[in-house]
């Protein structure tokens, strides 16, 4: 027999068989595939299992042009196993992968990683990303204004944590932002989105914006503690959530003539209606608050959270008690003699001197009473009022601040010059109109009469 041993396959040789020679003591099949050279060794020529045998089963494989026959042993038992996992791996998360595209994958993520491995990079990933549980829009804010809910009820004593105008506004906004989004889940929000919604209220003045602007952050970085949003959301990038600079608003006062307008306004019941005609609008209530505000100095907020036991508490003062002043620190407030003209038809009343939770319907009937009047509406005018007209009239900016909750530096800075002493002294000489035959009272005298 001549060697090496030529295997054709339809008279074209692609296998040869070497016989054993010095230092090699097999036979050996060698053939040529992808431009490489392949060998495999055989401890006998023919029979079952030997060198023969094999190169004619290869050469039919390497005629159909099969790349398998480039494999090693090793490597094609790897493949295999590789097969297996990849099938198994289909079987548990129904994603289907070839061994191209594992091996790509792989490799490239390798690349990147360095000397780092691919479980190294997972488990530093997922200590960092949350798994985000997807949540209707309207179903987060309202989870979250009932969460809140409670934080608005005080107990005994207490002021509760939350005010009730404030929740019910912040309530009101947000349920106004997730019908923006109707069918939406909060983490399908984008900055273009939000863009958008903060487009919708560009007639509003730049603090109105702000502060719904930080009603949606607020909601937001409550979204991320309940996994609703990713922690990387990146909402806050838009556009429309950068808060604007804006100059502060001028602080308009009303006359003294005014105020008397609104108390006696005010204080007047309506007739009954002629017929045909609607009845007049009853703002009896306004009286307390508007006389509360305008000639004792004491936030709007505030007043409405007085009750009538605090109005009589101390005499010649209404209590502004920690519970229910702004800055949380207890000041008495000086009844001045038209103060105390307005408030003694009230001398017996009990409760709350605003008996709804909600300053909405105060800002509602106060509007409508202002309109009847031909009164503009000036933003926070009646405490502006007071506070211009204590400070022109005493001249002294620590008295001024004593007396309306704030400092001195403030009463200086935003109150100085805007009345003269001749307005604060008809600001506070607004007393109610007594009958010629009514000799008026002190609150001391009332008290001792009432004895």
């Amino acid at each position: 027999m001549k060697w090496p041993k030529k295997v054709k396959h339809r008279k074209k040789v692609l296998a040869k068989i070497y016989r054993p020679c010095a230092g090699r003591g097999s036979y050996r099949v060698a053939w040529t595939v992808s431009g490489k050279r392949m060998m495999k060794s055989f401890p006998t020529y023919g029979g079952q299992g030997g060198a023969l045998e094999y190169a004619e089963e290869l050469v039919k494989d390497l005629a159909k042009g099969s790349q398998v026959t480039a494999l090693t042993p090793e490597q094609a038992g790897d493949a295999l196993t590789a097969f297996d996992r990849l099938q198994r791996f289909y079987q548990e998360t129904g994603v289907r992968l070839s061994l191209r595209e594992a091996v790509s994958e792989c490799c490239e993520a390798r690349g990147k990683l360095g000397k780092h491995t691919l479980a190294e990079a997972i488990d530093g990933f997922l200590t960092t990303v949350a798994t985000i549980n997807r949540t209707d829009m309207s179903q987060a804010v309202e989870e979250f204004v009932e969460g809140r809910k409670a934080k608005t009820i005080a107990k005994e004593g207490k002021r509760p944590q939350l005010s009730p105008g404030y929740h019910y506004n912040v309530s009101m906004w947000l349920r106004e932002f997730a019908g923006t989004f109707r069918n939406s889940a909060v983490c399908d929000l984008t900055t273009e989105l939000l863009d958008t919604y903060m487009a919708k209220h560009g007639d509003v003045s730049p603090k109105t914006r702000n502060e719904r602007r930080g009603t949606v952050k607020m909601f937001l970085k409550w979204c991320v503690k309940k996994k609703y949003l990713s922690a990387a959301h990146g909402l806050l990038d838009a556009e429309g959530m950068t808060k604007e600079s804006y100059e502060p608003e001028d602080i308009e006062c009303y006359t003294a003539n005014e105020l008397r307008a609104m108390l006696e306004r005010a204080s007047k019941r309506p007739g009954p209606p002629e017929e045909g005609q609607q009845p007049g609008a009853d703002y009896t209530r306004l009286v307390p608050m508007i006389a509360m505000v305008a000639l004792g100095g004491v936030r709007l907020q505030e007043a409405s959270r007085l009750t009538w036991a605090d109005v009589w508490h101390v005499e010649g003062h209404v209590e502004v008690s920690v519970a229910k002043s702004k800055t949380r620190s207890r000041r008495l407030v000086t009844v001045c003699p038209a103060l105390a003209g307005w408030l003694e038809p009230y001398r017996n009343s009990t409760g709350p001197l605003w008996p709804s939770l909600y300053l909405q319907h105060w800002h509602k009937a106060f509007e409508a009473m202002l309109a009847e009047l031909n009164i503009p509406v000036r933003r926070n005018g009646l405490r502006h009022s007071f506070v211009s007209a204590h400070y022109a009239l005493h001249a002294d900016e620590g008295l001024t601040a004593k007396e309306a909750g704030n400092s001195p530096a403030m009463v200086h800075s935003n109150y100085k010059g805007l009345m003269t002493k001749a307005d604060g002294v008809a600001w506070f000489a607004v007393a109610p109109a007594q009958a010629a035959n009514v000799i008026p009272l002190t609150a001391k005298a009332v008290a001792q009469d009432a004895k």
